[in-house]
């Protein structure tokens, strides 16, 4: 009964593509650029050892910015392909 519905309010989902992956890349790079400059002691705790001499960003740092890159990815891939861009 409800089949009708759900399929009427799930958003097209994109197939995976080279430029799916393009725009999740420059998202996790702007989301560490941010990090970089928002997160308030961006050293504290264990790094990884090549990120963290480039980046300076901690393993925890750098950990939640690339998940909060993988959320405005998210959002972005879901609204180019929404828009029909993608």
């Amino acid at each position: 009964m409800f089949t009708a519905l759900i399929a009427d309010v799930v958003a097209r989902l994109p197939e995976w593509t080279p430029t799916v992956g393009l725009i999740m890349l420059a998202c996790n790079l702007v989301a560490l650029a941010i990090g970089k400059v928002g997160i308030r002691y961006p050293k504290v705790g264990p790094g990884i050892p090549i990120l963290s001499d480039t980046l300076g960003l901690s393993a925890a740092a750098i950990l939640a910015a690339t998940s909060f890159g993988h959320i405005i990815g998210t959002g972005v891939i879901l609204g180019l392909t929404n828009a029909g861009v993608i």
